[in-house]
């Protein structure tokens, strides 16, 4: 079938098409459904998906003229949107060698990690609106919203080799009790535990911030891997706590690693990866070119952060704002409190401090900016054809959310080895 012009998913301002956004809340599923679908067709696709996207095609994409109001079918929509989900930066590789999930996907860093490595990606999930732009912007794929949804689950498909989750850390109610899978309801990590109880990956891979280990008195983690060992039957090995600037990037982040084998792989051991030996410095990822005057503080901000951190010093408390020399190594990038002033930076080399911005005070004359989004980006070790279609501020968000990928890469590499996939691509 010869193929007409390309429809975007989101608009198309030509004169015979146009789009019909229908049944507004669920808009971003149906756009899940069908990206989904085209990216997965060519390794077929359950009954109930083949439906539910044929359904979803239907409703979004309308043909119309001055004459006609008519449907467009099914088939001439798959291959125009087929332009769309496959013209992205980083497309499933070719000739992929195990496939993944990919759960609270963030802005897709286990992605990366495991398209680097050559899987596939069969199935996401990821609740925020600005997230999930650019998960798609990047991958050409909408994750699916709310996991806790049967609607959602019921989506992901049999056969996949690896479960990446890096779920949020909660505490459950296991007051006097076993703390086994009944325990952990109501709990994210829950619908973790209940999509690999379904389909029973061969392995799986949870990431979490390194309180997890002392989390509710350290309940919360035993009660994780409990469930795991005994009520999943996994071979699990005792978490581990993973630096990222040990694998190539200048931030100090310690998240822990969960590890995971179902017992018919024979997996009775297991070495994280060692830290390599190069040691990166900030001046590595720094931008080659003066970022905005927007990005350099005020004077009188500068004087405030020097007053707040004054009186917290007076306090004997280490709270307030750092300036990371160019041969140093970042703290931990976060969202919320101080994450962009405790990684402030010198950049001497402004010369127009001509305010972009309306600010109080003047630019400071020192030098001293906040980070770029691109830098943070390169912190958590994205390339830089890594595509960022949101304002700063989500940026910054989606960026201090996500996993450090050569840290994720690293030890997804010896996952894999040992499920039997030592012909994985590396990048």
């Amino acid at each position: 079938m010869k193929l007409k012009e390309k429809i975007s998913i989101d608009e198309f301002d030509g004169k015979r098409y146009q789009i019909r956004l229908v049944e507004p809340s669920s808009t971003n599923h149906k756009k899940a459904v069908i990206t989904h679908y085209l990216h997965n067709i060519d390794n077929g696709v359950s009954k109930h998906f083949k439906k539910e996207a044929d359904k979803a095609i239907k409703e979004y994409v309308t043909y119309k003229n001055e004459e006609e109001n008519l449907s467009l079918v099914a088939e001439d929509a798959l291959q125009q949107l087929l332009f769309e989900v496959n013209d992205v930066p980083f497309p499933t590789p070719d000739n992929y060698t195990f496939k993944f999930i990919d759960l609270f996907a963030g802005v897709g860093g286990f992605r990366l990690a495991m398209q680097n490595l050559g899987g596939k990606c069969v199935f996401t999930s990821e609740w925020d609106k600005e997230a999930q732009r650019t998960y798609r912007a990047n991958f050409g794929e909408v994750p699916f919203g709310d996991i806790t949804k049967e609607e959602t689950k019921k989506f992901i498909p049999d056969g996949f080799d690896v479960l990446c989750a890096g779920f949020p850390c909660q505490a459950f109610s296991i007051a006097g009790k076993r703390g086994g899978f009944e325990d952990t309801r109501g709990t994210l990590f829950f619908d973790v535990a209940e999509i690999i109880k379904r389909k029973k990956p061969k392995a799986i891979f949870l990431e979490n911030v390194k309180g997890l280990r002392n989390h509710n008195g350290g309940k919360t983690l035993a009660t994780i891997l409990n469930v795991l060992r005994n009520d999943l039957d996994y071979f699990v090995p005792e978490p581990q706590i993973i630096n990222a600037k040990e694998f190539g990037v200048p931030q100090h982040r310690e998240r822990i690693y969960i590890i995971g084998f179902r017992k018919d792989q024979g997996v009775t051991d297991f070495e994280y990866p060692k830290p390599i030996k190069k040691k990166v410095k900030f001046a590595d990822i720094k931008e080659k070119k003066v970022p905005a005057t927007k990005y350099f503080l005020s004077t009188q901000y500068v004087q405030t952060l020097i007053n707040h951190k004054a009186r917290h010093e007076g306090k004997g408390n280490g709270f307030g704002y750092a300036i990371i020399p160019d041969d140093g190594v970042a703290n931990a990038i976060v969202v919320g409190g101080m994450g962009r002033e405790r990684n402030l930076v010198y950049d001497h080399r402004i010369t127009d401090f001509t305010p972009t911005t309306h600010i109080k005070g003047t630019v400071n004359r020192e030098g001293i900016r906040k980070m770029t989004p691109r830098e943070w980006a390169r912190l958590q070790g994205f390339p830089d054809k890594y595509v960022i279609p949101v304002a700063d501020a989500s940026a910054y968000k989606q960026f201090g959310n996500s996993v450090a990928v050569p840290a994720i890469q690293a030890t997804a590499t010896k996952i894999l080895e040992l499920i039997g996939i030592t012909n994985a691509k590396r990048k």
